[in-house]
C-alpha cells in the first residue's frame, strides 16, 4: 500500500460512515453494560474475536489493550486505566485475558533493538537512555510462560495499593484461533 493511502481511506469511509447516521446502531452510555474492565493484548485476532467469544455488545465493557496484556508497572497508564474505570466507571469486576500465540511470548529485546537501529535509532540514543536508568533490553523483554504471565497481572492489580478491596480479578487465555477461554485465576476465589 502506498504511502498516505490508510489515513485517506479511512476518512473518506468515516465520511460516509456518519453521513448516513451508521453510529446510530453502536449509541451507549460511557459506563459498561456488564459492570468490567477487561485488560487484554492487542493482537489483530481479537479485534472480533475476543468480544464475540465473550458475548459482549458496543457499550459492554470497557477495554484495555497493550502489547500482551501485561501490567508491567503499578503506577502506568494500563494499572490507571484500569483503578479509572472502577472508581470512576462502574467496573466491578477486571478481566486480564492474553491468549496463546502471543508476539510477547519468548520476545527477547536484541532482535527489536536490531531493528530499531534499521530504522534510525543511534547507539547513542540508546546509552543516553541506559545512562538515565532506563533498562531497555527489561523494558523491551516479553514473557516466557503466558499463564505466568497473566498470574503476575493479576496479582499486581489484586495486589495494588489503590485497588479496592472484594473486587475480583480474573485471569484467562484465549485461543486466537478458537476463541477457547482457558480459566487460569478465577477472582471470585480470591476473594
Amino acid at each position: 500500500m502506498e504511502s498516505g493511502t490508510i489515513l485517506h481511506e479511512i476518512m473518506t469511509f468515516n465520511e460516509t460512515f456518519v453521513k448516513n447516521r451508521e453510529y446510530e446502531k453502536y449509541e451507549t452510555t460511557k459506563y459498561p453494560n456488564k459492570k468490567m474492565v477487561i485488560l487484554t493484548c492487542m493482537d489483530t485476532r481479537l479485534l472480533e474475536l475476543l468480544p464475540k467469544a465473550l458475548n459482549l455488545g458496543n457499550g459492554d465493557a470497557k477495554l484495555v489493550k497493550n502489547a500482551g496484556a501485561i501490567v508491567s508497572h503499578p503506577f502506568g497508564s494500563i494499572m490507571r486505566s484500569i483503578l479509572i474505570a472502577v472508581y470512576e466507571l462502574q467496573a466491578q469486576e477486571v478481566l486480564v485475558i492474553a491468549h496463546y500465540d502471543c508476539g510477547m511470548s519468548g520476545l527477547k529485546a536484541e532482535p527489536v533493538l536490531e531493528h530499531m537501529k534499521e530504522q534510525g535509532i543511534t547507539d547513542e540514543t540508546l546509552n543516553t537512555l541506559a545512562f538515565s536508568g532506563i533498562d531497555i533490553k527489561g523494558w523491551l523483554h516479553g514473557f516466557d510462560s503466558v499463564t505466568d504471565s497473566v498470574k503476575h497481572s493479576v496479582d499486581i492489580i489484586k495486589q495494588h495499593p489503590l485497588m479496592p478491596k472484594g473486587v475480583p480479578v480474573h485471569g484467562l487465555v484465549i485461543d486466537p484461533k478458537t476463541g477457547r477461554l482457558d480459566l487460569i485465576v478465577d477472582g471470585y476465589q480470591n476473594q
